[in-house]
């Protein structure tokens, strides 16, 4: 096996340097040998890809849609993209000059970043937040100025973005996520609107990831987009909706100006997204668009149950709303941080969850439980987590962790 030159290992990219591995996947993968474990871990649906989904992709291999694409993507499913945007977000997109399609929602997310960050600017991330928010303003050597939500029900105040743009001058994004992974929280209309009345009288980019948008429980989703479209960048895609995570296939939405210029980062990074990817979400977009309704009524059933159930077992629970994960507080009675309570749950219950503090400021404490599982797995995992509760102690997790 060959060993890289010493000199050479040494030299490396000092931004890639400073940034850790997604710490949701590390933890993941440090539980995973675990006889008998029940990962709810991930953010991967457990449905399947629906069936004409599925169809259209065979089909597009059988009819050799094997060349590249337009870098954009095929101009049909820009198309219906702009239809879906104009459904959900209240805003006309043109096909032509104002839509990308990508490998996925993250790369939707890195390519707009690189296309406006220059070294010394910064970003706001509210959080907790997903990790991908943090690497990714950092590999265009930007920093993040986390705005710790915890305090307000984890929703961002106007008063808390207010201060920190006083303090800040050279802001140049806000990324919001919502619903929100990992809280579950969900914007209303309103608290969008006091956060828009902020962001209006800023030059500040507002980058929209609305990947949950479909999953939402008892509330209606509100785009962002609508009150700021000359300021927002709008990332979706088909992961969530439609259980296509393995497809890669995102989009972003933005006015024309933006989109040139980010549009040549997609380029040269991916050159195109694959053709069964874009014609599988062609017809997602075309004639599935009632495919989410029957993961978001399981989605809502196992929500209830396991709400009622960590609370009775002593857990903080907030407003959850959204998406499909708990960010449960870990029970008073349990000292220590959420790496070692999750890490002592892992080998003593053998239920999998994500430590609060992958998720940067005011996730400490907490524990990300996805649903995006059975209900009966659930229902096993309930059990096996009051088990451990009542048959450990904090003394005693440092014991299970050695």
């Amino acid at each position: 096996m060959p060993q890289l030159r010493t000199a050479l290992a040494q030299n490396f990219n000092q931004a890639v340097n400073q940034i850790r591995p997604s710490a949701i996947r590390e933890f993941d993968q440090q539980i995973s040998d675990i006889d008998g474990i029940i990962k709810l871990t991930l953010g991967q649906p457990d449905f399947n890809v629906p069936e004409h989904v599925k169809e259209a992709a065979v089909r597009s291999i059988n009819e050799n849609h094997s060349g590249y694409t337009p870098q954009r993507g095929i101009p049909e499913l820009r198309q219906a993209i702009s239809d879906y945007l104009l459904q959900t977000t209240s805003v006309r997109y043109s096909p032509e000059s104002e839509i990308v399609v990508t490998v996925g929602a993250s790369e939707a997310i890195m390519s707009s970043l690189a296309a406006i960050l220059n070294p010394g600017d910064k970003v706001i991330v509210p959080t907790p937040a997903f990790p991908l928010y943090f690497a990714a303003v950092e590999l265009n050597q930007a920093t993040v100025i986390p705005i710790d939500t915890s305090a307000d029900e984890f929703v961002l105040t106007p008063e808390k973005l207010q201060a920190v743009l006083d303090e800040e001058p050279r802001v140049k994004a806000i990324i919001l996520n919502y619903p929100n992974n990992p809280t579950g929280i969900e914007y209303t209309e309103q608290e969008l609107v006091t956060l828009a009345n902020v962001l209006k009288n800023h030059d500040i980019y507002v980058i929209a990831d609305e990947i949950y948008n479909e999953l939402t429980y008892g509330v209606t989703h509100h785009s962002i987009a609508a009150l700021l479209p000359e300021q927002t960048i709008v990332i979706n895609g088909l992961s969530k909706s439609h259980s296509m995570t393995g497809y890669r296939l995102g989009y972003f939405a933005a006015p024309a100006d933006f989109v040139t210029k980010a549009s040549k980062v997609h380029a040269f990074w991916v050159t195109c997204p694959s053709n069964p990817a874009q014609y599988a979400a062609l017809e997602a977009l075309t004639n599935g668009l009632q495919d989410a309704a029957v993961m978001r009524t399981a989605y809502e059933e196992r929500l209830t149950y396991i709400k009622a159930e960590f609370r009775k077992m002593g857990f903080q629970i907030g407003q959850t709303t959204g998406a499909f994960y708990l960010f449960a507080g870990i029970p008073p009675t349990f000292n220590g941080d959420s790496t070692t309570f999750a890490l002592a749950l892992a080998k003593s219950a053998k239920v999998g969850v994500i430590p609060g503090a992958a998720f940067g400021p005011g996730g400490e404490r907490y524990i990300r439980v996805s649903y995006a599982s059975s209900l009966r797995d659930l229902q096993t995992a309930v059990k096996r987590i009051s088990t451990f509760l009542k048959t450990n102690t904090s003394n005693t997790l440092e014991e299970v962790n050695k």
